[in-house]
């Protein structure tokens, strides 16, 4: 098997771009690893992050794009500077994996797939849980018919977040509807696709008088009824109470907790509900063993890249999806709201 030649431009406090990088060092079978770069100001700003990097070549960003034999970057900047370096990267024929969801520039996120198209180079995002087994296993499911059509889909991806960070999201619009809400929308959106209507209903919680809007959440409007992507940074025991609910004429599936931490024992339980005429109907369960958030990801990465995958999400569908998370965060054609 051909290793894939890659290097990495950024991370960030945030981000997962330390969890990243230590997946590719870890898949030393899959990959080769020519460096990294810290654009931004990134090694003074984050001098908690930078131990990972140790041990390999710190580039500039220019000497990681004018490298022809670097043929994958992954970009893990903070977001808002993630669009900026992924069409830099695309611009140079760079296959691509970026952290979810970009920035907040429409016109520039549009110039990067448009880029990344024309150069039929893959690009891949970091929605982790496409990889997330009990979800793989709910989409064919519902691909299947055996939920029969799909009437509704309730997300949540709740969490407890210390004051910095919330405060931090007061710098984008959807504030944590944004940062971990776009994970949601984009399994609302595979699941039913464009919706009617877009009710964007973030806010303030006004806790330690912030005013960033650490209460995410949106409704999205369809024919058969109303689903929704909820995110709070305040809710005590919110990572065990992350679920994924998706209702449809035949069944109804429960995935909660929505992942685990892998090593914590905690296992994924999928409930499924079929029994229409039961109200005290206590469903089918069945359980996933903790998994490694990023290893299957950057594995179909490479497969990707070495023309032995298709990406299953398409240009189309990033672009349609990116439109969906800005307009979920209150952001249209005339900008924030």
């Amino acid at each position: 098997m051909r290793k894939v030649k890659i290097a990495q431009i950024g991370t960030s406090t945030y981000s997962h771009g330390n969890m990243v990088f230590g997946s590719l060092k870890k898949q030393s079978d899959t990959f080769e690893i020519a460096g990294y770069a810290f654009p931004e100001n990134e090694r003074v700003k984050y001098p908690e992050r930078m131990a990972d990097f140790e041990g390999y070549p710190e580039l500039t960003v220019e000497q990681i794009l004018s490298d022809p034999t670097i043929e994958a970057v992954t970009v893990e900047t903070e977001e808002k500077y993630l669009t900026r370096y992924a069409l830099m990267a695309a611009q140079h024929g760079k296959h691509i994996h970026m952290e979810k969801p970009g920035s907040q520039e429409l016109h520039d996120f549009e110039a990067l797939i448009a880029t990344a198209k024309q150069n039929a180079t893959v690009f891949h995002t970091g929605y982790m849980y496409r990889y997330n087994p009990c979800v793989m296993a709910l989409m064919e499911r519902i691909e299947r018919g055996e939920l029969g059509d799909i009437i509704s889909v309730e997300a949540q991806m709740n969490c407890w977040h210390t004051k910095d960070l919330r405060q931090w999201l007061g710098g984008y619009p959807g504030g944590s509807l944004f940062f971990l809400g776009c994970h949601l929308i984009d399994l609302i959106y595979r699941i039913q696709g464009k919706p009617q209507r877009i009710l964007p209903l973030s806010q303030p919680s006004g806790i330690d008088g912030l005013t960033s809007e650490d209460f995410g959440m949106a409704a999205l409007v369809y024919p058969t009824g109303v689903s929704f992507a909820k995110v709070s940074s305040n809710e005590v025991g919110g990572f065990s109470r992350r679920q994924l609910v998706v209702s449809g004429t035949k069944a109804t599936v429960e995935i909660k907790p929505l992942e685990t931490l892998g090593a914590d024992g905690q296992t994924t339980v999928t409930t499924t509900y079929t029994k229409t005429t039961d109200w005290a109907d206590r469903g089918v369960t069945t359980e996933c063993a903790p998994y490694d958030r990023y290893d299957a990801m950057m594995r179909a990465f490479a497969a990707m890249v070495r023309g032995e995958k298709q990406n299953p999400y398409t240009y189309d569908y990033e672009l349609a999806l990116y439109r969906t998370i800005l307009q979920c965060c209150g952001i249209g054609a005339a900008g924030p709201r």
